[in-house]
């Protein structure tokens, strides 16, 4: 770690922008020293660790070499890993890689980027959950005839690629039937039907997954089939299913990048929209490390409410607040 957070914190220290401080550190002697060492260090603490496993004498001592093996292992893994990459150019990395200029110069079309990125990916998740829901209401009746609409509509959409999709909704229906959407909506309305499907399967899993007998004795105490599914049984699916939901709102916000694909206005255009622009006007990469930093910023809470909704409902609690 302390190989890779070297050339990080002189990155942040002497300024984003001097990026040939980062390829000259990693190009330096004492960096090359530090993954030389660590590489050591980690070896030797591989063989420590898988040689004095069966020598210690307690089950907690036993662990903690199998975790000094492992640690030993992957240091000197990354180490070497790193070294094998610090031999090319870096010079020419940190040009095309490290060079925030255009970036920082562009702060606000990102800042705009990201607003746009989250509206459709609110608008499009929320849709899809209530389209889901009620998809998985339908795939989860007794009658053929009920369920077929149901099942062919989740199997297209998720047999077809959502690219396909998003060029149907933009391209084909302006051909076909001389419905103009803008770049904006069709990416909505793209993304709500391909969400909508899934949420509809993982709604259906969490029903299914309920008792049976839950059904029997809510029709046994008078409610109504509909009645039984929406005071009972959803309540307790929609509890079940909340960590694949948040992570289809992840998955949606990634799938928002498809809109650079059928073109987007420039007040209206979302991360990789402007990193795009960015790197077709300056020609360096920096743009697409900047748009992959944004879209961290936006899932790695997500990803750690996912972690955490999952801990709580394993553990048997009914509120997630």
């Amino acid at each position: 770690m302390l190989a890779i957070a070297g050339p990080l914190l002189i990155l942040f220290t002497r300024g984003i922008r001097d990026y040939e401080v980062v390829a000259s550190a990693l190009q330096s002697p004492s960096f090359k020293a530090v993954c030389l060492i660590a590489g050591c260090v980690g070896t030797v603490s591989m063989f420590v660790g898988t040689f004095s496993y069966r020598r210690m004498p307690t089950r907690v001592s036993r662990g903690q070499a199998i975790i000094g093996a492992i640690a030993g292992l992957e240091a000197a893994c990354l180490a070497f890993v790193v070294a094998l990459f610090v031999r090319g150019d870096m010079a020419t990395f940190a040009l095309n890689f490290l060079n925030f200029d255009g970036v920082l110069d562009q702060t606000g079309a990102f800042l705009e980027g990201m607003k746009n990125t989250l509206v459709i990916t609110v608008v499009s998740t929320v849709c899809g959950v209530a389209l889901g829901l009620v998809v998985a209401l339908l795939a989860v009746s007794k009658r053929a005839i009920v369920r077929a609409p149901a099942r062919v509509y989740v199997n297209v959409v998720r047999g077809t690629p959502l690219l396909v999709l998003l060029s149907l909704l933009y391209f084909g229906l302006a051909l076909g039937l001389r419905i103009n959407w803008t770049p904006f909506v069709a990416v909505i309305v793209g993304l709500t039907i391909n969400a909508g499907a899934y949420c509809g399967e993982i709604f259906r899993a969490g029903l299914q997954s309920l008792e049976r007998g839950q059904m029997e004795a809510a029709r046994g105490l008078g409610f109504s089939y509909s009645k039984s599914m929406r005071l009972i049984l959803v309540p307790q699916a929609v509890r079940r299913v909340i960590p694949p939901l948040m992570n289809e709102f992840i998955i949606v916000t990634k799938d928002t990048s498809l809109i650079v694909f059928i073109g987007v206005s420039l007040n209206k255009r979302d991360l990789f929209s402007v990193a795009s622009q960015g790197y077709s006007h300056y020609f360096n990469a920096s743009f697409y490390v900047a748009s992959a930093l944004g879209y961290l910023i936006i899932t790695l809470p997500l990803i750690w409410i996912v972690n955490k909704a999952e801990k709580r409902l394993r553990s048997g609690l009914v509120a997630l607040g």
